[in-house]
């Protein structure tokens, strides 16, 4: 196992005022959609038996890849690898082995205090629709607590005394709708869902044209959004920067331009209400040549990713 992070002594944990010293080890969020980006916070609510917890450990299961753990100051972060029981794709590259145990030590979390330990995963589509526990380890000085059960087919997980935390797979986002107008296809429009307050939502899709000459996306419309702009993503100067297309976006004959995270995209302005994960927003698209055609956009989960990667608004 190699030590990847030593961090200084940093702030203390949070005092655990409301929660019982039986309480167990659980995620904040205990969702996640398969095939996609899932943020794991693991809250740790008491040490042993009134002893300050010293290690925290985790045990990644089968068809959980892509585990990168988030370093935490006052602990030394290491990590083990080994081969994945087989291989996946995972955005247009094969991947066969990654972490598969996560270990925070040498840090203090007394008893009386609580803490977070994260990181970011992908729960891969034969884990759909099931409830996948993550066996969770935390060593004090001369005891341990074993959150490790597993509840056996058809058991309350809850009749456990140490149950392991269980996060629950839904299936992924559906591949979404075409509309086609002229020679312009518009496949997949979709967004992400937004935190309440935000003003700002994303929208991505696929376009296509197919006829002989160039068509131009120059704007558009959503029922939930007071504006609409295209915008551009690109690096400079080691800076993503995002800038505005005035004269809209070029699709040329035979081309197929893809609006996504960290690329082209849609910007929704001004949002009446927050995007909640599963809603359809019903909106139109303007193109220079083809004229306007009415898509609805699927709303996946905030944590959503394109098939290049995620960037948040």
């Amino acid at each position: 196992m190699q030590t990847l992070v030593s961090g200084a002594l940093g702030a203390a944990a949070l005092v655990a005022f409301a929660m019982p010293v039986s309480a167990h080890v659980t995620f904040e969020s205990a969702e996640a959609a398969a095939d996609a980006g899932y943020k794991a916070v693991l809250r740790v609510p008491h040490g042993c038996k009134g002893e300050a917890t010293r290690t925290v450990r985790i045990e990644i299961p089968d068809g959980v890849i892509e585990v990168k753990p988030m370093p935490k100051p006052g602990w030394t972060l290491a990590t083990s690898r080994a081969p994945y029981s087989k291989s996946y794709q995972v955005h247009g590259r094969t991947v066969s082995e990654g972490v598969k145990a996560i270990v925070w030590s040498g840090g203090e979390l007394p008893d009386a205090f609580y803490d977070e330990f994260v990181f970011q995963a992908q729960f891969t589509g034969e884990l759909a629709g099931k409830s996948v526990p993550i066996p969770v380890v935390q060593e004090c000085a001369s005891g341990a607590e074993r959150w490790i059960e597993i509840a056996a087919e058809g058991q309350n997980p809850h009749s456990l005394k140490a149950p392991a935390p269980i996060v629950k797979v839904k299936a992924p986002a559906l591949a979404g709708k075409s509309y086609k107008v002229g020679a312009i296809t518009v496949e997949a429009p979709w967004s992400r869902a937004t935190p309440g307050g935000a003003q700002v939502a994303g929208g991505f899709m696929r376009i296509t044209n197919t006829g002989t000459t160039p068509d131009r996306l120059i704007g558009g419309t959503s029922s939930i959004a007071g504006r609409f702009q295209l915008h551009a993503m690109s690096m400079t100067d080691n800076v993503m920067r995002m800038r505005e297309l005035d004269n809209g976006l070029e699709i040329k004959p035979g081309q197929t331009v893809e609006l996504k995270p960290g690329g082209y995209h849609a910007m929704l302005l001004d949002l009446k209400a927050p995007l909640k994960e599963g809603d359809t927003i019903k909106g139109t698209l303007v193109f220079e040549k083809a004229g306007p055609v009415e898509v609805e956009y699927g709303v996946r989960s905030i944590a959503a990713r394109g098939d290049e990667g995620e960037h948040r608004h």
